[in-house]
């Protein structure tokens, strides 16, 4: 043999030698393959078939009177008129008005009703004030709390923008009638009593005057 082809064929049988090699470690490929994985990439948003209403319901209006509701409409246009008005906070602020009302008018301090109460509402709540005062009749009162409160009903005066919010109470206090004498006549100081007031509020919505008028009571 050619002495110039020995390098070659030595060559060639190492390299034969390597293949059946990784062909025994490796093995080959045969039958089904799972395909490669590809990267999953972003679909396009395909359109609705439904119309989607921004914003729902205003739970600042739905959590006190029914959704679609006269009421629930006059509260939407006060909300309207006034932006900044919020339910929630007028209950709040009636919560604190029926105390401070209930017991200046309990101890009859006219003064300190004036400014909380309509003309006619505080005609009759000055009258059985001085009807007490002329029978030297005084009151004992402590309040204890307030139960029970709710928007019962709520009017709005697109003309006038006049909102009218009607307001439930049911309140706890002790209360005594007591003559000249200091003698009690009337009620029990031990005694806690319940009592259920319809009141109505009003006020002129976007007007700067940001204080409610008690204009009904029942």
């Amino acid at each position: 043999m050619n002495s110039s082809l020995l390098p070659f064929l030595v060559l060639a049988g190492i390299a034969i030698f390597l293949i059946l090699r990784l062909r025994s470690v490796l093995g080959t490929r045969e039958g089904f393959e799972n395909p490669p994985v590809s990267t999953p990439t972003a679909r396009p948003d395909r359109r609705r078939d439904f119309e989607v209403i921004e914003g729902g319901p205003d739970r600042d209006i739905t959590d006190h009177v029914e959704d679609g509701s006269d009421s629930a409409k006059a509260l939407a246009a006060m909300k309207l008129a006034e932006p900044g008005f919020s339910v929630s906070e007028f209950l709040q602020g009636a919560r604190g008005a029926y105390e401070m009302i209930l017991m200046a008018f309990e101890n009859g301090d006219v003064d300190g009703l004036r400014p909380f109460l309509a003309p006619d509402v505080m005609d009759t709540f000055e009258t059985v004030i001085r009807q007490r005062q002329e029978q030297n009749l005084t009151i004992d009162a402590s309040f204890i709390g307030i139960r029970e409160l709710a928007l019962d009903h709520a009017r709005f005066d697109r003309a006038t923008g006049m909102g009218e919010i009607t307001v439930r109470f049911v309140g706890e206090l002790t209360s005594v009638v007591r003559n000249a004498d200091r003698q009690v006549v009337e009620g029990d100081p031990n005694e806690i009593k319940r009592q259920r007031d319809v009141w109505t509020f009003a006020r002129t919505m976007g007007a700067n005057d940001p204080n409610w008028e008690l204009v009904a009571t029942d």
